[in-house]
């Protein structure tokens, strides 16, 4: 297979992956919720408490990543497994003790394999893309990402239009989650490989680098905002816009957007540069999600074109700043390993963080997920922490961005 015939295998990985990230923090809460009477004010905690708990994990599996180097294919194999049958016993098995723990249980195994599988992938893409023609960290940024988004579409709405078929929507999605393992396990059977990795150069590489440090913390803050709106994404459709049934066009609106949009952002970068590029997407973040904050009952039609332009702008984050990492990555620190340790670690806190603010911050107020109504304060409090709070750390990000120079990438 040629160094670009394999890109596919890239982009079903990376599906893989994305189905079981950002989705989680849509659908696992109000899942929980609804089926099992959980209080969102519980998932908030437990989730906050396994991010934490990957503040010791993301760089150990940086480290055993690289130990694991010469054994890499076998690893990923084993992680991937752990990853896929944590996912059924989430939404598949009904929990056999505490709801609460079983979701803290099974939760632990997705997001342990999927913190491995990502640090591995991309330590890998590093190498892949020194090796592609022209500028392959953006070409296969494109390819990934795009991957990544499309999985994400699929998996956000999967549960949604599978309840119109099926009794048991979020198992169907489980056994698609393990089937598309199973792809991508057999697709990057062949990409595993350790011949011309370079040596590990360890944390203090990244971490004593300025660059690097200044890229974690835009990372940190720009992630932020999608956090927020992705973990009250479902809340504000169906309680704020009175809209139950449109979650799953919305959702795919959403993330359909921004699967379009990312190869031309892509391209954008590599025609006028990263920066500027990433700063215009940043604005017009800011200009969707302001957008919102007028928003009320019925208002659904203009919440789509909100959708559409935040989902682009998303695509912009996804693939035009990793890309930027890993470049950095490939001068300082070419094995990468401990890197994207560190990156994973600080894609995934803004998860955790959203989970464990606004979850019960919502439930203080009087929210109450599916109830005919809310108190006006709670659903006031609802359109501010989905509408105004990204865009006030959107603005810390462009402020970041525009204080940072890019030329050493």
């Amino acid at each position: 297979m040629s160094r670009s015939h394999s890109l596919p295998a890239y982009a079903v990985f990376a599906a893989l992956l994305a189905s079981a990230g950002l989705p989680i923090y849509i659908h696992a809460p109000k899942f929980y919720v609804d089926e099992y009477g959980v209080s969102l004010a519980a998932l908030g905690g437990v989730l906050f408490a396994l991010r934490l708990f990957d503040v010791v994990q993301d760089p150990l599996f940086g480290r055993l990543s690289e130990a694991l180097r010469s054994r890499r294919g076998l690893a990923v194999m084993i992680g991937t497994t752990i990853m896929a049958l944590s996912m059924f016993g989430l939404f598949a098995v009904s929990p056999p003790m505490s709801p609460l723990i079983w979701f803290a249980l099974m939760l632990t195994g997705v997001f342990s394999g999927f913190s491995f599988l990502t640090i591995n992938f991309y330590a890998q893409g590093v190498v892949k893309a020194d090796r592609l023609p022209g500028q392959g960290h953006l070409m296969l940024a494109r390819w990934r990402e795009t991957g990544a988004l499309l999985g994400v579409c699929v998996a956000a709405i999967a549960p949604v239009m599978l309840g119109g078929l099926m009794g048991a929507p979020f198992a169907g999605f489980a056994v698609g989650f393990l089937v598309l393992a199973l792809a991508a396990i057999v697709m990057m059977r062949g990409e595993w490989v350790s011949d011309g990795l370079p040596p590990s150069m360890g944390f203090k590489a990244v971490l004593g680098d300025p660059l690097a440090r200044k890229l974690l913390l835009i990372a940190l803050v720009n992630a932020a905002p999608v956090a927020v709106s992705s973990t009250l994404f479902l809340f504000f459709v169906e309680s704020r816009l009175i809209a139950p049934g449109f979650e799953g066009p919305l959702l795919l609106l959403f993330f359909l957007s921004a699967a379009i949009a990312a190869p031309f952002w892509g391209r954008l970068a590599e025609r006028y540069g990263a920066k500027p590029v990433l700063l215009s997407a940043m604005v017009l973040a800011i200009l969707a999600f302001g957008g919102a904050l007028t928003l009320g009952p019925g208002d659904w039609m203009i919440f789509a074109v909100i959708c559409a332009l935040s989902g682009a702008t998303l695509g912009a984050d996804l693939t035009v700043l990793p890309a930027v990492f890993a470049s950095r990555m490939a001068r300082i620190s070419p094995s990468a390993a401990e890197g994207f340790g560190l990156w994973s670690f600080v894609s995934k806190f803004t998860l955790a963080f959203a989970a464990v603010l606004l979850l019960p911050a919502l439930e203080q107020a009087g929210f109450v997920s599916g109830a005919a109504t809310n108190p006006p304060e709670a659903l006031m409090l609802l359109t501010l922490l989905y509408a105004a709070v990204p865009c006030g750390l959107k603005v810390v990000a462009i402020v970041l961005l525009a204080t940072t120079d890019l030329k050493e990438t």
